[in-house]
C-alpha cells in the first residue's frame, strides 16, 4: 500500500440547494459484499437512499478504488449514530479506519454532538480505543417498521 495514494473525501455536494451524492454504488456495494457481513446483499437503489439521508458520508479510496466508508445521520447537537464503517480487508490493521471513525466525528455536522452512538458486533475492542464506552441500557430496537400498523397519533395525544 503506497499511503501517499490514500485519499479521504467528503461526498455530499449541494448543487442549488439540492443534496446531491458523488460516490461510487457500485464500488460501494462490493466493498460491503466483501467486507461487511452485515450489509452483503444491499441494493444499489437502497444504497442511494442511505446516503441521501446521511450526513457526513465519508469515503476512503487508493487511487480510483473505494477501500473504506462510513456515514452518519444526525440531528447536530443532542444525538448521531454512526453507520458502515468499513475497510477493505487488504487496508485493515493500517489506522484508516481509526482516521476513518475520525474523520466522521471531526465534521461540522458531528463535531458538538452531546452523544453518538453506534452498533457493532464484533469490534467492540476497536472503538474502545477511539473512545467509545459500552452501552448496555439504553439501545433499544424496532424491527420491521414498515409491516407494522401504526397509527398515527391524534392532534389531542400530541398536546
Amino acid at each position: 500500500m503506497n499511503k501517499s495514494q490514500i485519499q479521504f473525501s467528503e461526498h455530499i455536494r449541494y448543487a442549488g440547494g439540492e443534496r446531491k451524492f458523488e460516490i461510487d454504488l457500485y464500488q460501494l456495494q462490493e466493498l460491503l459484499n466483501v467486507s461487511a457481513f452485515w450489509a452483503k446483499g444491499r441494493s444499489i437503489e437502497d444504497l442511494g437512499i442511505a446516503i441521501a439521508n446521511s450526513e457526513p458520508v465519508i469515503s476512503v479510496s487508493d487511487r480510483d478504488q473505494l477501500i473504506g466508508f462510513a456515514r452518519a445521520t444526525s440531528d447536530g447537537i443532542y444525538r448521531a449514530t454512526i453507520w458502515d464503517v468499513v475497510i477493505h480487508p487488504e487496508y485493515q490493521s493500517s489506522g484508516l479506519g481509526s482516521n476513518l471513525v475520525k474523520t466522521v466525528l471531526s465534521h461540522p455536522r458531528m463535531r458538538w454532538v452531546e452523544r453518538v452512538y453506534l452498533m457493532t458486533t464484533y469490534q467492540q475492542g476497536f472503538y474502545e480505543k477511539i473512545g467509545f464506552q459500552p452501552n448496555t441500557t439504553t439501545t433499544m430496537v424496532l424491527h420491521n417498521l414498515a409491516n407494522l400498523a401504526l397509527v398515527p397519533a391524534t392532534e389531542d395525544q400530541l398536546q
